[in-house]
Order: structure tokens, then sequence, then C-alpha cells
């Protein structure tokens, strides 16, 4: 990397792609229990699902730095673990394990076969492993192929051989699979294409006869070689192999999918052909032929069958019938193929069918889904067709057959998991006046599309909301004895009393517990084995489980102004800054230090730690004081209430709590000072447990009003409830062990305590003005909250109004029947049998016709109604393009929404009938919309943006200024200032950005005076855009259609000529630098993140946080781009960086520095995600790399932290 950067960004992701390229099935944790591992762009996760409650969790996922291309699961015989090979872009074949104990993926081989990169002749596209385990095929796109035979050693290790070659030159490979064929030699199957002769003959003729052929490749365990052992001729659409079961289970072979077919094949048998069944119905063209894009075989005691999934998302059942001897049992000879309708699911990428009775849609785009298998539809009535009606030979023609698609029967959806690929389009604003902005972004497809409300913070189950009879001050739950499992009471304090609620069956009021009612409470604690105390003003009161009363009074004149508690200790401080400490005593008393002592101010708060395993005592007590600072006073007999150390602070702090937390450092607990101060600053510190000692402060802003802590407990792990103006809680992620502080998505509380009943067994209970509230938190791993609102079509762009909060989105599918259309459809046709039954479209999807385009604009409120105002149909075959809202300083600066549509498109290659400009008029303070004109152009609009009081757009490769006349656009000025198409515009000033699909961006300056667009600066490289934002007015930011990131930088000299007054005429006719502009840009960072970016911008995420680069990618990856400050911490990350790229090194085995540098070297650029990963290394190489680094473990994962707290989450 060139260090002589003047610019660096740390690169971190918020949410990973949500994605499913991959999905298998598996039993990875050598338990009975599978489990399903996805990719997702270069992430590999492993998923639990839970089948008694119908869910799925992530038990873990890792970032591997590489593209995952394919996955396959794979045990050795007589083993009851299952491994995954990993086929990458790192030229190299990757086996690894999941390892339970440790919750983290062990690398076990890792064998070089050929270069790195996604390669035509390098394997890693197609990989199929023998059924038994005994050996796998990676295959490249064309020509090569290399088996790897897989075996253990005398330690029961996998052990993997040299690759075995099976190369075929000048041969494209369509699918692969593994044949079973029981313990025989494994043999695999391939859909392949000679193209020898096509390439050498210019007629074309050779190709209109060129062959598809299925070849069957054996490897010989006994020579260790492969060879070609059988192949035919098949239809020349199949694209797809479905592995047949062998053996003991089935005849063995295959499924070949083709367009509109299915075919079993093998080598010892006859061919049996079904036709793929299309739909039936008014709006649907019965010519249309289906093909095949995902399919699964399940294998059952004694049977089995496949669910094969057509591009409508139509599942079909397929089973196979075999000949059967005179006993009645199958000989293992085919007797026909056999399919029938069997649900509807959304597109899948994967299907995966779970021993437990469970499917999981792994969708293409959209949410992926869990189903529950109700029946498998043996004893329906669905039509049912076999091989017997249909000619094996693929060349003759048949009928085709149909079906009537119908709501599911057979599945029932139990869980949708949230995945916003594909992501479109994002917006980051602050609609609801929180202290943090929200993320708005459009994403899915088709009518399955969705318009989402994405904001930081925890999801909360709210159990019970009832309300007091006046505003109580402060809530503690307390058990009877110390071994009760559940609380029995609810102590609630008001400024003049006590209330006591009983927890059963139901919560009421009860009297006679012996607490005092006539006094508020400071404090409610379990003393020993089966006493209770409360503390209160005038005294501490000692309730024993006979209901005797001692009563501690205070001295005169002073009263208890803070007070803490644990099981056998109790101190609290007094009015006249004293602090006054007990400690239970071995026959259940409470005992008095002799000696009081005084404290420099008044005690605002105290904290004791709760007494540790096996001890008497909590070692410390922590006093915090109106001077700002807090003081660690320790509690050995030796030394009671000596200090031991202080921490000054900048504010007085409203409250404290020791507590031992997980701690990714130490891999143990670790004791921890949390801290809130009255300004609504957060701290939190590690307490030494044998000095007292305080280091390693960490901060965070809640919210203005003064903090408060409460310790509860979520997941059986130890948390903090942090509360200011909003609720936060305090938590260890279950992944990385690291302290996350995430605010929950609930009313703010003032006050907060554990809860624990027998029907929530661990909840919480906090008090919001005169409500009690109890509630739970159930998930902890995703801290971003979604909320959706249904769109119609596949969204493309979409708006904000300049003042409300509402949106307007621009929505087109193509290939898709308008809503006019269908309805003329269903008018003109009488309907017969069920053909007019109009189904959901978000389970069915949208009656399809080539070269339709059907498209809309909506009116959108996602804050308070949550829904979609209006809906404005395009008609005559037009689709929206782009949309902006622009303000006319001749309308007297009136914003009307312009909306870009093109006639007839055709996407490629490229062309349309006509385009337009339609304006629309705000109604109703921008909730409807009033159609005013339309201005037809040469083509379709592809960007606009309001510049100067009008309009500009980019039409094809013109750049154009349009004011608003009374009928139509009045054209003011234009240039040609790009090649191709210009797909977005940025402005400041009289400067315009301007990009172009394919060649980068453009500096554009508008010179009013001459009324002249002029471009003055271009780029070097040629970037395919796909958006762009400028970050100051002389550097953009953007992204291309590559998947790379980067920023460039006019330079100086060029952009103030540019902004010289006058006419411009000396950058009209300075000198053009090869058949460009004059000057050219400086590429100032560039990274590679491995997604397409969609949108970027410069905002703020957290409340008080720097200015940031926040980026969306395609497959629903949300990043962000953090500008360093001081060279001091891009030194240090740089070598942090470096160090984790030799540790850590990833887990495919593509090389980092290689990986983020994929099309143009990595440039002022720093991987956040590999610095993140520092804090799951072991604490022998954690400790290496600190001292390389001249730090602490702690200092390091401090900085790590700190660069994603402070300005994301």
């Amino acid at each position: 990397m060139a260090t002589t950067s003047s610019m660096f960004m740390y690169s971190l992701t918020i949410q990973p792609p949500t994605s499913v390229t991959q999905a298998i099935l598996g039993q990875f944790a050598g338990t009975k229990e599978q489990q399903i591992v996805t990719a997702s762009g270069s992430r590999l996760t492993i998923h639990r699902p839970d089948p008694s409650q119908g869910k799925i969790s992530t038990i873990f996922s890792q970032d591997v730095f590489g593209i995952i291309r394919t996955l396959a699961a794979f045990r050795l015989a007589g083993s009851n673990k299952d491994y995954i090979i990993i086929g990458s872009d790192s030229g190299r074949i990757t086996i690894i394990e999941y390892a339970p104990s440790q919750n983290r993926f062990n690398r076990l081989h890792l064998e070089t076969f050929g270069k790195s990169g996604i390669r035509r002749v390098i394997p890693g596209q197609y990989l199929a492993v023998d059924p038994k385990g005994r050996a796998c095929l990676i295959a490249s796109a064309e020509k090569n192929k290399l088996v790897y035979v897989l075996n253990r050693n005398a330690q029961a290790e996998l052990t993997i051989s040299s690759p075995l070659e099976a190369h075929k030159p000048q041969t494209l490979v369509f699918a692969l699979v593994g044949l079973d064929v029981g313990y025989e030699n494994p043999v695999f199957a391939v859909l392949e294409v000679d193209y020898t002769e096509c390439d050498q003959d210019p007629t074309g003729e050779a190709f209109q006869e060129v062959e598809k052929l299925l070849v069957y490749y054996e490897l010989d365990l006994g020579l260790n070689h492969v060879v070609r052992k059988w192949s035919d001729s098949v239809d020349r659409s199949a694209s797809m192999l479905l592995q047949v079961p062998g053996g003991q289970d089935g005849p063995s072979g295959v499924l070949v999918c083709g367009l509109d077919n299915i075919t079993y094949r093998h080598s010892n048998q006859d061919a049996f052909r079904v036709a793929i069944p299309r739909r039936l119905g008014v709006t649907e063209n019965p010519e249309r032929k289906r093909c095949i894009t995902a399919g699964v075989m399940h294998k059952m005691r004694g049977a089995f069958f496949f669910l094969l999934q057509s591009e409508d998302g139509d599942l079909f059942k397929v089973t196979i019938d075999m000949i059967e001897d005179d006993n009645g049992q199958p000989t293992g000879e085919v007797k026909k193929l056999k399919i029938k309708y069997f649900d509807t699911v959304p597109i899948a990428s994967n299907l995966c069918i779970l021993k437990s009775g469970f499917l999981f849609v792994a969708s293409e785009t959209g949410n992926h889904h869990f189903y529950q298998f109700e029946k498998l539809g043996d004893d329906d009535n669905e039509a049912e067709f076999d091989s017997g009606s249909f000619p094996a030979d693929p060349s003759e023609p048949y009928t085709p057959v149909y079906f009537h698609p119908r709501a599911s029967e057979n599945v029932n959806l139990v869980e949708s998991i949230d995945s916003m690929n594909p992501l479109l389009d994002c917006k980051v604003a602050n609609l609801t006046d929180d202290d943090a902005p929200q993320i708005y972004s459009i994403c899915g497809s088709g009518a399955r599309s969705s318009f989402r409300m994405l904001r930081h913070g925890l999801e909360v189950n709210d159990i019970v909301d009832s309300e007091l009879p006046s505003v109580p001050a402060a809530v503690w739950t307390t058990k009877i004895t110390r071994n009760d499992e559940y609380d029995a009471y609810i102590v609630l304090s008001f400024d003049n009393g006590t209330l006591v609620l009983s927890i059963g069956e139901t919560v009421e009021e009860v009297t006679d517990t012996g607490f005092l009612s006539s006094a508020s409470t400071l404090a409610v604690q379990q003393l020993g084995e089966d006493a209770l105390i409360q503390v209160h003003p005038r005294g501490i009161r000692h309730i024993r489980a006979d209901r005797r009363v001692n009563e501690w009074p205070v001295p005169q004149h002073r009263s208890i102004v803070a007070a803490t508690t644990n099981e056998r200790q109790v101190a609290v401080a007094l009015s006249s800054g004293e602090i006054v400490y007990f400690e239970m005593d071995s026959d259940g008393s409470l005992a008095e230090y002799d000696e009081k002592r005084e404290m420099s101010g008044t005690v605002t708060c105290l904290s004791l730690g709760e007494v540790p395993e096996g001890r008497v005592r909590s070692q410390f007590l922590a006093v915090g004081c109106d001077d700002s600072t807090v003081r660690i006073l320790s509690l050995d007999p030796e030394s009671t209430l000596e200090n031991k150390s202080v921490q000054a602070l900048t504010s007085a702090p409203s409250a404290l709590s020791i507590m031992a937390m997980p701690d990714s450092t130490s891999g143990g607990p670790t004791l921890y000072l949390h801290i809130g101060l009255y300004s609504g600053v957060y701290l939190r510190t590690v307490l030494d447990e044998v000095t007292g000692e305080l280091s390693d402060t960490r901060t965070r802003f809640l919210g203005p009003k003064p903090a408060k802590l409460f310790k509860v407990s979520v997941k059986g792990e130890p948390a903090v409830l942090a509360l200011s103006s909003r609720s936060w809680l305090g938590y260890s992620d279950p992944q990385t062990r690291n302290f996350m502080l995430t605010p929950l998505s609930y009313v703010p509380l003032e006050w907060g305590s554990n809860f624990s009943s027998e029907q929530c067994t661990e909840g919480m209970v906090g008090i919001q003005g005169q409500n009690l509230r109890i509630f739970s938190i159930e998930k902890l791993g995703s801290n971003l909250l979604q909320q959706s609102v249904a769109l119609t079509y596949t969204p493309r762009k979409f708006v904000r109004h300049p003042e409300h909060p509402l949106f307007y989105t621009i929505e087109s599918d193509n290939n898709t029947l308008s809503t006019t259309t269908k309805q003329q459809l269903l008018n003109s046709q009488p309907i017969v049998n069920g053909d007019g039954v109009q189904l959901p479209p978000e389970d069915f999807g949208y009656p399809r016709a080539q070269g339709h385009w059907a498209s809309c604009i909506h009116v959108l409120d996602p804050i308070s109604a949550k829904a979609t105002l209006q809906q404005i149909d395009l008609s005559d075959n037009e689709a929206a393009t782009t949309i902006a809202a622009v303000s006319f300083s001749s309308q007297g600066d009136e914003t009307f929404l312009v909306v870009g549509t093109g006639k007839d498109i055709i996407v490629s290659p490229r062309s349309s009938s006509a385009g337009f400009i339609y304006i629309y008029r705000f109604l109703e303070d921008g909730k409807e919309l009033e159609f005013i004109h339309k201005t037809k152009t040469e083509h379709p609009p592809s960007a606009l943006l309001s510049f100067q009081g009008r309009l500009l757009a980019g039409i094809g490769n013109e750049l154009r200024i349009y004011d608003l006349g009374l009928k139509q656009l009045l054209r003011k000025c234009q240039a040609q200032v790009v090649p191709n198409v210009i797909t977005s515009l940025q402005t400041q000033g009289s400067r315009i950005i301007v990009s172009d699909i394919q060649e980068s961006v453009v500096f554009v300056v508008y010179k009013y005076q001459e009324n002249r667009l002029i471009p003055f600066v271009d780029d070097v490289v040629a970037r395919w855009t796909t958006c762009t934002t400028m970050v100051d007015y002389e550097t953009i930011a953007g992204g291309d259609k590559f998947g790379n990131l980067w920023l460039l930088r006019c330079p100086p000299k060029a952009s103030e000529e540019a902004d010289e007054d006058g006419s411009g005429a000396h950058l009209v006719h300075e000198r053009q630098y090869l058949q460009g502009a004059p000057n050219r840009l400086a590429l100032m960072c560039h990274f590679y993140p491995q997604d397409i970016p969609t949108s970027i911008q410069k905002t703020q995420l957290v409340a008080g946080g720097r200015d940031i680069l926040v980026w969306t990618g395609l497959q629903g990856t949300l990043g962000v781009l953090v500008p360093f400050v001081s060279r001091e911490d891009v030194d240090f990350f740089q070598t942090l960086e470096q160090h984790l790229r030799g540790e850590e090194a990833p887990l495919a085995g593509r090389d980092h520095l290689i990986y983020r540098s994929y099309y143009v070297p990595v440039k002022g650029m720093i991987d956040g995600d590999l610095c993140e990963r520092y804090s799951l290394l072991g604490n022998d190489k954690k400790q290496m790399i600190a001292g390389e680094l001249d730090r602490s473990v702690r200092e390091i994962e401090r900085k790590i932290s700190d660069m994603r707290t402070r300005v994301a989450y």
C-alpha cells in the first residue's frame, strides 16, 4: 500500500450481506442434530434450526475474505460428523470443520491447484462429493477437473490425496454431481459440451449441430486414476443434474433438468422423460416453457422423492417407480417417472429438507423462509403425470401438460428470516426526532419487494403493562429465601411510601410482609439464607424469616441518601457525607463496622459487587461524590474503608455498579465498574481484583438525562441496563465476547430491575411514568431492527419529501403484465373452471409476458401510517427510470416531483421508443400527487437533479437544463459531456459531477452568463459507476458494478480555474488531453468490499458522531467508511492489519491483500473487519501482536472497539 496517501479511511461492515448463494445441510457439530451452513458473498455462517420452536438461530458467522463459489458437505464412512469443502477464488481446495466447543471453524486442509481469482480454466466453480465420502471432484467452467481422494489415517484424522486429473480441453461444463453407486468405484456425472468444431467453423452450422453430453467419470480406487466411462447425448437445454439414490435405496443414475422437461438417465437403464407442467389461467401464456432452477432429493426409510422448483416458484414432487419382483420387492430397474404439483414457495437459490420435517428455502430475493411439512402431497387430488405419456427422445414433440396453482397445503410457513437482498437504494435520515438517525431502504424484487426502516436497537418482548395508583420512584424484585427459583415480591417505592406486590398466578398487593409501607425505599435485598432488608431514609429494616424485625435507626438530624447491598453486606451514605458499613454475622444479624468513613463531598451513589463464589464478602465498595470523583474503598477486615484508588470524572456520578462480566481479553469473567454520570455519559472501567486499581476506561454518550444503572441477566449472562433518555443494554456479544451497548427498541424507563417468575423466567421490570412494565429480551444476535412496508413491483429509486416525513418510490418490472393489460385479459375471455382465480402476487408472482413493463409510483408514509398512501400506475408500456424533488425558482421556489420514464425499453441491447419527464405537484403536505404535464425526450432520462432553481437532466449521454413551462418543460441548455449514458448527478454551487455508466465521472462547470456547460476534469480509469456522492467540493466517493469503492479528488489548480469569474472561454479552449478533458482526477482511496455498491452518502449514524460515508451493497450489505484524523492511528492500524494478515490468514486460503485489491491495488484503506478479528485470536497470539505493537492487549481492543462505537453500531 502506498503509505504516501494523504487520506486514509477505515472500512467497517455494519450489516453483512444477507443474500444466500449456497446452503448445505449436515451434522457439522457431530451430534444427531442437523445444522445449515450458508455462504453469503464472503461470509460463511452456520445456523441451528430448532424443530421444537420452528425457528432458526445463527450460531457462528465468519468472513473468509474470499469469494465462496461453492460448498459441499461430506462424511467419511462410519463417522458421525460432516466436514465442509469450500470451492473459492483462492485457487485452493479448503476442508474445514465446525468445532462446537470453541464455536469456530477450523481449517483441516488447504491444497493449492492453480492461480487465484475467478478464471475460466481454474477449478472452483463446480464441486461434487461421492455420497459415501470417499472422493470429491472440483471443476472449472472449462477444461479442468480434479479428483481428490479423501481418507483417514491411523490417528483417525482426515487425509487428502494428491489431485488426479480428468482434463478435457475445449469442453464447457454446465453441471456436475456425484453418483450414488454404493461402495463401488466412485462415479461423477457431468453435463458438458465440446466446442472444438464450433470454434473452427465460421458458418455457424457446427454450432447448430453441437450436442450436449452427459458423461460419467469413474475414479478407479485400485489403479488410482480417473477414466471417462460412459457418455450419451441429452437435450441441448439441459442445465441441471440431481443425484438419484443407488445401492439398496434406489436405481442410481441422475435426473437431467432442461427446458420444459425432466429426464431420468443412467448408463444401464432406458431414458424416461416427463414434461414440466405449465400454469393454467387467463393471464398466463400457454406457450411459455419453464425450466427447473432449484431442486432437492430427500431419502426416507425405503423411499425417496425429489422437490424441484420452476422459475415461477412452483414446487413439483418427482418420484420414480421401480419394477417389482415376484415377492413385491423393487428390483432396481426403473418403470416410470412421475411428476405432480406440490406447492408454491419463493424462488430459491437452494432448498434444504431437514429430517425433522422442515424445509429451508434460501430465497434468491427477499426474506428466506422456513417451512414445516404438513403432509407429503400423496393423498391430494392433484393431477399426476408420468413418463408413459411422453417420448424419451428429446427431439420428438409432445402435448404440454397444465395445472392450476393454489394456496399452500403441504407446507406451512413457520418463520421468515429478514433479508435485504437485493438492496437497491438507501437514505439515512432522522424522521422520528430520535437522538440517532434511521436508515431507510428499498429492497427485494417483484411483488415480494419492500420499503424498510432500520434502526439501531434490540427487540423487546412486552409482557405486562399496567397502570399504578401514582408515579413510583423505584422498583425492586426480591426472593424470600436464597434458594427460591423465582422472585416473590415486587417492591415499589413512592415519594411518601412503599407498596409491595406478590408475584404468583396474578400480581396483587400484600401488607403483612414486614416492609415499612409509610416511608419511601432506597434499597431492597434478600440477605443471608432467609432474611430481607429494606433501606429507607430513616434507617435499615432487617426482616427475619419468622417476621421479627430489627431496625437500625439513623443518627439524629441525618438521613440516608444512598445505599447499596448484596446478600452479605450493606453500605449506606448519610446526608452528612459519612459512610456506614454493615456485614452479616454468623448468626444472620447485621453488625455495624465501628468507624464511619467521612467523604469530602456529598455522596451521590454507592455500589457493592456481588459476593464471589466461595468468599464471604465483596472486596470493594465504590463511592461516587458530587465533586466528580469515584473512590474505591477496601472492605478487607485489615483495611476496612481505606482508599484504594480514585477516578476523576467530567461530571458527578449518578449511578455505580460493580459486576463481573465475560471478557474477550482474559477469556474468563472480569470485574468491571460501570459508572453513569449526571451528564448522561456511561463509563465502563476494569477494576483490578487485587489492588482495586481502575484501568481501561471506555465511554459512551447515552442521552441528555442522568444515567442510571441496574444489574440484570439476559440469556443466563450478566448484563447492565443503562437508563437515560433511552434505555440501553450492555452485554457481551454471544459470538465475539466483546462488550456491546445497544439501545432497546422500547419506551424510555426511569428505573429497572431483574424479574423472574414461572411465566417469564428471565425478564425485567421497569417504570415508565405511572406504568409498571414487565418485558424480556429474546434476541441478542442482531442489533438492527427492521420494519417493512410492502411494495408492488421492484423498486428502482426513491426520494424524500424536502419537509415532511414521506418518501416517493418508483417501481418497475420487465416482462410482466401491467395492471391494465391484465384487466383487459380478464374481461375479454369467458372464464372456465377456475382459470380466473387471482392468486396473491406476493406468493405466486405476476403473470409474465415478453416485452411488457409494469410500473408505478408510490407515496409512502413510514412513520405514522406505515403504509403506502397513493399508487399511480403508468400505462402505455412505460417504465419509470428516475425520480427527483425539484424546486423551480420560476414558480416561487415551489417544489415539484419529477419522474423520468421510458417507453418500450429493451434492456440489452439498450433501446427504447421514447422517453418522458412527468411533473407532479405535491398536495396535502405531500400525501397526494397531482399530474401537471409531461415532456417527451429522445431517450429515457437516467438521472434528474434540482440545480439552481431549475431541473438538471441526464438523457442518454447529454446533460440538459430545463425550466418549468405551462404546457411542458423548456430546454435552456445542453451539452454532451460523457461518451455513453449518464447514471447519476451530484452538485455543489455551479459545479456538477456527472457519472457515466462505463467511463467513471466528469466534473462539469455551468457558466450562467454564457449559459454553457463545460467539462474540465475526468478520470484515468474506466469505472462502471453505480453510485456517487460529494464528500467535499473537490472530492467524490463512488462505487462501481465490479464491487469497488473509491474516492477521487480534483486537482486544486483545475478546481480554482473552473470557478474563476468570466465566460469560461479559457476552459473551452484549453488543450484536450488524450481525447478527454484537460485535467485528470487523482485517486485518493480504493477498496474492494465484495458487493456492488448501490448507494453511498455522507452522514452521521450515532448521536454526536463524526461525518462518515455510509454505503449499501446489492446483496444487503451495509458498510461505513470512517476517515482517520491522526497519522498515529493510521500507523497503528496499518501495523495491526499487517500482523493479522499473517497470524489470522483467511479461512479459504485467499491472500487478504490481493483479495482487497481485486481490480486496483488497495490504497488509503484499512480493513476494519480484519482488525476486529483480533478479539477472536488465542491469548498467546494476542500477546505476541500486542508486544510487537508495544501496547497492552486491552489497549488494542479498546482502540478497535472505539473505531466502531464512536461512529456506528
